[in-house]
């Protein structure tokens, strides 16, 4: 009976032990992101967050500011991405951006996925204006998380903070 009271023990310890690492695995952090748009002309902006890998291949959708689906085919290679494996995305969805707005969206990122060679790829559709599919791509790094960071289409620059 000690012997199997001892085995009972030894097998909750290793499971918690297993739980705590596989948790950690998962850690995230969350991050505000400020996004101010350019003063262009014409219908809101719809953007899309995703972490892409080395490849520029898509790893995670964190963010899309836009909330009618009709108009995710205008992010084509977000697009393309997303017909493959779809994912329910209604939870981080808003508003899209117009010319001259301020945006602060809230998202999670892996911790595995910081400083391991993975980068925040913004890309930006407007209605009969040019798709940018890297609009902005910052470096998933700590560096790249704390610096000020320049868009070449619609974005003018974007922010983030730990929130």
């Amino acid at each position: 009976m000690r012997n199997f009271c001892k085995i009972g023990f030894f097998v909750i310890l290793l499971s918690l032990v297993q739980s705590f690492t596989s948790s950690a695995q998962t850690a995230t952090t969350k991050y505000k992101c400020m996004i101010q748009m350019t003063n262009y002309m014409g219908e809101g902006a719809y953007i899309v967050v995703s972490v892409v890998d080395a490849k520029g291949a898509y790893d995670k959708t964190l963010y899309v500011l836009g909330a009618d689906k009709k108009w995710y085919k205008s992010l084509k290679e977000w697009h393309k991405a997303y017909s493959k494996k779809p994912s329910n995305i209604s939870a981080i969805t808003g508003a899209s951006a117009a010319g001259g707005d301020r945006s602060v969206i809230v998202f999670e990122i892996e911790n595995s996925k910081l400083n391991a060679n993975y980068k925040l790829r913004f890309e930006s559709a407007v209605e009969d204006k040019p798709y940018y599919v890297k609009d902005l791509e910052v470096p998933l790094t700590t560096e790249g998380l704390s610096a000020k960071s320049e868009g070449t289409g619609y974005i003018r620059y974007v922010r983030f903070s730990a929130n």
